[in-house]
């Protein structure tokens, strides 16, 4: 089974969101039985916390089901874990990099490295847009199952 790891800053927005996006997106492929996905953060500010109220709006809006969950800290044996390590922003590579120490099998990427269009995924949590972030999410996760399906699967 191929396993991702989507990583933001407090794992209360993006990472979650991308999270029950794939989940979902899996779901509707019958997929699940290949790939499988989590979420975690960089930092220790949001640990134990739910999904931001806003992140949940958007995802109910989009049909997108998911669940009470725990805001967590990515660790160590995270990297050996998971095949995919997905993070939101180049910042967050960084602050990864502070705990697996370093990255001998380059798994760490950014989400949106799959579309082509390089870049950060919008925080929502500075910016209040909820609907972009949803869209690029929404876009590097298709990329994303696509490129695993072609290179993994």
């Amino acid at each position: 089974m191929i396993k991702v790891l989507f990583i933001c800053h407090g794992n209360i927005c993006r990472s979650p969101m991308a999270e029950y996006i794939m989940k979902n997106m899996l779901e509707s492929e019958r997929l699940t039985w290949a790939i499988s996905c989590d979420s975690a953060a960089t930092s220790m500010e949001e640990i134990g916390h739910d999904m931001y109220p806003p992140a949940k709006r958007k995802l109910s809006e989009e049909g997108i089901p998911f669940e009470r969950r725990r805001a967590r800290q990515i660790t160590r044996s995270d990297y050996e874990k998971y095949d995919y390590l997905i993070l939101m922003e180049r910042y967050n590579i960084r602050n990864a990099l502070r705990i697996f120490r370093e990255d001998p099998e380059n798994k760490l990427t950014l989400m949106k490295d799959y579309t082509g269009e390089g870049g950060d995924i919008a925080d929502p949590w500075y910016t209040g847009d909820f609907d972009l972030t949803y869209k690029e999410l929404d876009r590097g996760i298709r990329a994303l199952i696509e490129h695993i399906k072609t290179h993994d699967l």
